[in-house]
């Protein structure tokens, strides 16, 4: 049975999860075109060699990052992903205006 660290939920069998994606940089909302969209969804550069994934565990619904050696499967650390985003990214067209709205007008 192979095993995979969640950091919520400790050691669990692999069979409990399921794999999001590589981890790559999100385009700006605000300005990138539908091809930046399409790519940044659709296209995966997929290296052999140790990649950051996302991954969900299913039961508790908590998605983290593994960093995963593609060539060998070996899981080398898991982690939440607060450690590496710092800022939530609001998609709401209110956001949007508000954010526009406080450049134009700070007070």
């Amino acid at each position: 049975m192979k095993l995979m660290p969640c950091p919520l939920n400790g050691l669990r069998n692999i069979t409990e999860f399921t794999y999001g994606g590589e981890v790559t940089g999100m385009p700006n909302p605000n300005t990138a075109t539908d091809t930046e969209w399409a790519d940044y969804v659709f296209n995966k550069t997929n290296p052999a060699g140790v990649v950051r994934e996302w991954w969900l565990h299913n039961a508790s619904g908590y998605w983290f990052i593994a960093e995963r050696d593609t060539v060998t499967d070996h899981i080398r650390k898991t982690f939440d992903p607060g450690e590496l985003f710092t800022q939530r990214v609001d998609f709401s067209p209110s956001a949007a205006s508000s954010a526009s709205a406080t450049k134009e007008n700070p007070l």
